[in-house]
C-alpha cells in the first residue's frame, strides 16, 4: 500500500467510525431511521453533484446507470437505513463492531464473484484473527434479548450489502472517477429512499444535536468518506480497502465510552486488540511507508549506538 492509499484508509477509518456516535444520538432522538438514511444520502448527492458537475466529471457516467444502480441499492440504499433502525435496540460500539464482519464476508464471496480478492497467507490470517476480535467484543451480550437480537440481524444484513458492493464498484466503475461514481450512487439512493421518508418524517421537536448530526452525517460520513473510499478501493481492491471495518469500531467504541457512557468490558478491551492486529496482518503485515522509514531510522541509530558502545567498551582496557 502506498503512502496516498494509507492516508485514505486513515481518513476513512476515522469518517467511518464517526457515524455510528452521530446515529445513534438522532435515532435516539426520534428522528425515523429511513428518513436519517435519506437525509444523509441527499446531502451527500447535492454536495459531490455540484462538485462533480463544475468538474465536468458527469458525463463518464453516461452508459453505467445500471451498475451504479446496483451499487447504489447494495451499498447506500439498503445498509444506511438498516443500520439505523438496528441502533434503536444495540449501542453504537457493538453497531461497529458488527459491521467489522464485512471482510470476512467479502473472503467468502470472493470465492465466486472476485477471484483476485481471495485471502491467502497473511491476510487469511489477518481476516480470521480480526473476526476473533469481533466475537471477542460481541460476545455473548445480545444473546436473550429478542430485541438487540433484531437489531443485530438488520445490521448484519447491511454488512453483507457493504461487502457486495466495493466489488461491484472494483469490477464495474473502477475506471469512472470516484466523486462522479459517488455523487451518481447517492442521487440514485436518495431516489430509492424518499418515498420511504416521506412516510415517515421526523417530529416537529427534532433537537439542534440531532440535526447537526444528520449535517455531520451528510457531509463528512457520506460525501467526504465515499469519494476517499471509492479511491482507495480503485486503488488497493476491495478487500483491502474493507480492513477499515476492522480499524472503525475502534473509533465507534471509543465515542461510546467518551460521549455516550458505554461501558465495554475486557472482552471488548481484548477484543480490539485482536482488531487492530487482524486489520494490520490483513494488509500482508506492513507498516505505512512513512512509519516504515521512521522505524528504519531508529534502528539504524540503535545500531550505531551499541557498535559505539562496544568499541568504547573494548577501548577501555587497553587504556588501562
Amino acid at each position: 500500500m502506498s503512502a496516498r492509499a494509507w492516508a485514505a484508509f486513515l481518513s476513512v477509518s476515522i469518517l467511518w467510525g464517526i457515524p455510528y456516535f452521530f446515529i445513534k444520538v438522532a435515532v435516539d432522538d426520534g428522528v425515523p431511521p429511513v428518513f436519517l438514511a435519506w437525509a444523509r444520502v441527499t446531502l451527500g448527492a447535492l454536495i459531490l453533484c455540484a462538485i462533480s458537475w463544475r468538474l465536468g466529471l458527469l458525463g463518464s457516467l453516461r452508459g453505467r446507470w445500471r451498475v451504479l444502480a446496483l451499487y447504489a441499492v447494495l451499498e447506500i440504499a439498503i445498509p444506511f437505513p438498516l443500520i439505523a433502525a438496528g441502533e434503536q435496540w444495540v449501542a453504537s460500539s457493538l453497531a461497529a463492531i458488527l459491521i467489522a464482519s464485512v471482510p470476512l464476508i467479502v473472503a467468502v464471496l470472493a470465492l465466486r464473484i472476485d477471484h483476485s480478492e481471495r485471502a491467502t497467507g497473511t491476510r487469511l490470517v489477518g481476516l480470521f484473527v480480526g473476526f476473533a476480535g469481533v466475537i471477542a467484543l460481541v460476545g455473548l451480550d445480545v444473546a436473550g434479548n429478542s430485541a438487540e437480537l433484531v437489531g443485530a440481524a438488520a445490521i448484519l444484513v447491511a454488512a453483507v450489502g457493504y461487502a457486495i458492493g466495493p466489488m461491484v464498484l472494483k469490477l464495474r466503475l473502477a475506471d469512472v472517477d470516484p466523486r462522479a461514481t459517488m455523487a451518481g450512487a447517492l442521487v440514485i439512493a436518495a431516489v430509492v429512499l424518499t418515498p420511504a421518508a416521506i412516510a415517515a418524517p421526523p417530529s416537529a421537536s427534532v433537537s439542534p444535536e440531532a440535526v447537526g448530526s444528520v449535517i455531520a452525517l451528510g457531509i463528512f460520513c457520506t460525501a467526504a468518506a465515499l469519494v476517499l473510499f471509492g479511491a482507495l478501493v480503485a486503488e488497493v481492491g476491495a478487500g483491502r480497502a474493507l480492513v477499515i471495518t476492522y480499524v472503525a469500531p475502534v473509533v465507534a467504541v471509543g465515542l461510546g465510552i467518551a460521549l455516550l457512557g458505554e461501558r465495554p468490558g475486557a472482552g471488548a478491551i481484548a477484543g480490539l486488540l485482536l482488531i487492530i492486529a487482524g486489520s494490520w496482518l490483513s494488509t500482508d503485515g506492513r507498516l505505512p511507508p512513512g512509519l516504515t522509514a521512521v522505524v528504519t531510522r531508529l534502528r539504524i541509530r540503535r545500531r550505531r549506538r551499541i557498535a559505539a558502545n562496544r568499541a568504547a567498551a573494548e577501548k577501555s582496557p587497553a587504556q588501562a
